[in-house]
C-alpha cells in the first residue's frame, strides 16, 4: 500500500509537472514565432480602372443616354495573388496569397518581389524565371469564317483581367514585429467599349461578334509595358435596342509607352475593326472599319464608336422561312482553340 501510494503520488507529481509545463507553454510566447525573423506581410488594395486617359477623359464626359455607366465597366478585384520573390543571388520562390493579406516568403537581405493575380483562365505566363522577362499573353483561337484583317497576326482570345505590382530591391530584415508591405494591384489589362451604330436594319440582326486587329500580343508584368508584337482579338457582342455593343479586354496597343505610332515592321500603326452579324433569316454579313485614329488616342482602354452600318430590307427579309437563329446559333462558324506551342 505504501508503494502504491508512493507510486500514485509520484505519478500525480509528474502529471502536475507536465500540466504546469503545458500551461506555461500555453501562456508564454511561442519563442520560434516571436524571435527576430523576417515577417513581411503584404496588404493588398485593388485599383479598379478599366481605361487610362490619354487624349480623352471619358470619366468626365460620359453620355447620359448610354445604358451602361462608366463605373459598371470597372473590373472586380481578383480572388487570389501569386508572389514571386527573386533573390539577389539568383533563383526565385513563389507563394499563393489571399486577396487581402498574405505572408511573403522572404529571406534576410535584398530581393525583388513581383505580384500578380492567380485566378486567370486564359492568361499564359512566360519567362517567369527572371523579372525582366516575365510576361503574359493569352491563348490562340481560330474562327473559320474570319477574314484576316492584318497579315501574320495571331488571332487570340480576350485575356482575363490581370493585375500586377512590382517591388524593386526590397530590404527584408529580421524583426520581432510583423512588417506591413502595402501593395496596390494595378491593371495590366484594359477594356474597350465598342459601340456599333446602325442607320438601318438593326431589327434584322440576331447575333453579332467581331475582331479588333493591331492590339498588343503580350504585357510585361514588371511595369505593364508592351512590345511591338501585334495580334487580333476575337470578341463576342450583344445586340441592344440602340445598336450592337461589345466589351473587349486587351493588353492595350503595342509599343506602349513609347512609339505606339508604328508597328514592328516600321510601318505606321493601324487598327482595324470587324463586325460579323447573323441575320434572323440565317444569312451572314460582315462590316469593316479603320479605327486607327481612335486607338492612337486611347492606347489603354476607352470607347470605340463606328456608325453608318446598314442592312437593307431586301437583305433582312430575303429567304424568310421561320429560321430559328436562337437555336442554330453561329452554326459551324465556331471558334477553335489552337494548340499551345512552347
Amino acid at each position: 500500500m505504501r508503494w502504491g501510494k508512493t507510486f500514485g503520488l509520484g505519478s500525480m507529481t509528474v502529471v502536475l509537472a507536465l500540466s504546469c509545463m503545458s500551461c506555461r507553454k500555453d501562456l508564454c510566447y511561442d519563442h520560434e514565432d516571436h524571435s527576430p525573423s523576417v515577417k513581411v506581410y503584404a496588404h493588398f488594395s485593388w485599383e479598379r480602372e478599366w481605361e487610362r486617359p490619354y487624349d480623352y477623359e471619358w470619366k468626365q464626359d460620359w453620355p447620359d443616354d448610354w445604358e451602361l455607366t462608366y463605373d459598371e465597366l470597372r473590373p472586380a478585384p481578383s480572388q487570389g495573388v501569386r508572389s514571386m520573390v527573386y533573390s539577389a543571388q539568383g533563383g526565385y520562390t513563389e507563394d499563393n496569397l489571399a486577396p487581402d493579406r498574405g505572408k511573403v516568403t522572404l529571406g534576410e537581405g535584398v530581393s525583388s518581389v513581383l505580384f500578380y493575380n492567380n485566378d486567370t483562365q486564359y492568361i499564359l505566363f512566360n519567362h517567369l524565371e527572371a523579372v525582366a522577362t516575365a510576361s503574359a499573353t493569352t491563348r490562340s483561337v481560330n474562327r473559320n469564317s474570319f477574314r484576316e484583317l492584318h497579315a501574320a497576326e495571331r488571332t487570340m482570345k480576350q485575356p482575363d483581367m490581370l493585375y500586377g505590382h512590382y517591388e524593386k530591391d526590397y530590404l527584408a530584415e529580421r524583426k520581432l514585429e510583423e512588417v506591413l508591405l502595402p501593395v496596390t494591384m494595378k491593371p495590366l489589362v484594359y477594356t474597350y467599349l465598342i459601340r456599333y451604330q446602325f442607320t438601318n436594319g438593326l431589327q434584322y440582326v440576331a447575333l453579332a461578334r467581331g475582331a479588333l486587329a493591331g492590339m498588343a500580343e503580350c504585357v510585361y508584368l514588371k511595369d505593364g509595358h508592351t512590345d511591338d508584337q501585334a495580334s487580333t482579338i476575337l470578341h463576342e457582342a450583344v445586340v441592344k435596342s440602340d445598336g450592337v455593343e461589345a466589351r473587349v479586354l486587351t493588353f492595350g496597343v503595342p509599343n506602349y509607352p513609347g512609339d505606339h505610332y508604328s508597328r514592328s515592321d516600321g510601318t505606321p500603326a493601324r487598327f482595324d475593326l470587324n463586325l460579323e452579324v447573323r441575320l434572323r433569316n440565317g444569312t451572314f454579313k460582315n462590316f469593316y472599319f479603320d479605327v486607327t485614329d481612335q486607338l492612337l488616342k486611347q492606347p489603354r482602354g476607352g470607347v470605340i464608336q463606328v456608325g453608318g452600318i446598314e442592312i437593307t430590307d431586301e437583305e433582312g427579309k430575303a429567304g424568310e422561312s421561320g429560321f430559328d437563329v436562337e437555336v442554330e446559333g453561329w452554326g459551324d462558324r465556331i471558334d477553335i482553340p489552337l494548340p499551345i506551342h512552347e
